[in-house]
């Protein structure tokens, strides 16, 4: 789970070099005489500066409001997509094929990295101030983010069909005013949900080391881990690639085989009549 959490940590970096260079092609930065960092590098150089004093935070409660810019510039970027393919001249008229069964393995891995929150979950619950509202945020949050990315899936293929690119930001026609909105708001998601990610990770590290107490410390592992996604993110800055591997290596078996394998763990103590759903839960790890 914490490895799942250090993967969508890189893809958020990854999407943050995309994106910028994107809005500003062809940019080189020349660090040395003989060092050149082009756009994407530089960019996720850059970001990966700018989130790191939120991974410095210990309470989630502060953390909070950051997040809450996320929510918005989610909203403010489906918004921005309708509208350009609605009024800009892009239009929904794009036709395929309706079923591609070559790539469902590919689709299967992006839908379980989608809704792959679980590892964030009881550091978010932790953080509450009245724990009792849980089960009513968990459920809003899973309906607003399927009702997101349906918005933004949908007619993304809807506007560009099989030429959709990993992000459909980078579809988006340049110079126009609702593309520039629509990148610089994500933009922004990356940034304010980044600490979200590597929190529980560092927390885990300290706990582990039982440094948690160390403040200098603390910051010394949190420093180490922004480090390490950003040598990822340059080394493999591959934004499709590296969310498929996330969602079907790591989501796919948290998701999909450990709730059977529990399942089957915990019945086997109590109950010796488990023909139908030991085929079941058989058939769900063969399928996966």
């Amino acid at each position: 789970m914490y490895l799942e959490l250090y993967l969508a940590a890189i893809d958020f970096l990854i999407m943050e070099g995309d994106n910028l260079d994107k809005l500003f092609p062809a940019v080189s930065f020349r660090v040395t005489g003989r060092l050149t960092l082009t756009g994407k590098q530089a960019f996720v150089l850059i970001a990966s500066l700018v989130v790191l004093p939120t991974t410095w935070l210990r309470s989630l409660g502060k953390l909070a409001y950051v997040s809450l810019g996320g929510v918005l510039t989610s909203a403010v970027l489906v918004a921005a997509i309708l509208w350009i393919g609605a009024f800009d001249g892009v239009g929904f008229h794009e036709r395929g094929v309706p079923v591609h069964w070559v790539g469902l393995p590919t689709a299967m891995s992006l839908f379980a990295f989608c809704f792959s929150s679980h590892p964030v979950i009881p550091k978010l619950y932790l953080g509450m101030r009245d724990r009792k509202m849980f089960p009513k945020v968990l459920v809003v949050c899973f309906a607003v983010s399927a009702l997101g990315y349906g918005l933004t899936g949908v007619p993304g293929y809807l506007m560009y069909g099989a030429s959709t690119q990993s992000q459909v930001t980078l579809n988006l026609p340049p110079g126009n005013l609702r593309s520039k909105i629509a990148i610089y708001t994500t933009l922004v998601n990356p940034l304010t949900k980044y600490a979200l990610f590597v929190i529980p990770i560092a927390d885990a590290i300290e706990d582990s080391l039982r440094v948690a107490d160390s403040r200098p410390v603390s910051i010394a592992i949190r420093t180490a881990l922004v480090v390490g996604t950003t040598v990822a993110a340059l080394a493999v800055p591959l934004f499709g690639y590296v969310t498929m591997l996330t969602g079907a290596l790591m989501c796919s078996s948290v998701i999909m085989l450990m709730p059977c394998a529990c399942y089957l763990k915990i019945s086997s103590m109590t109950s010796r009549k488990l023909g139908f759903e030991r085929v079941a839960c058989v058939g769900q790890h063969a399928r996966v």
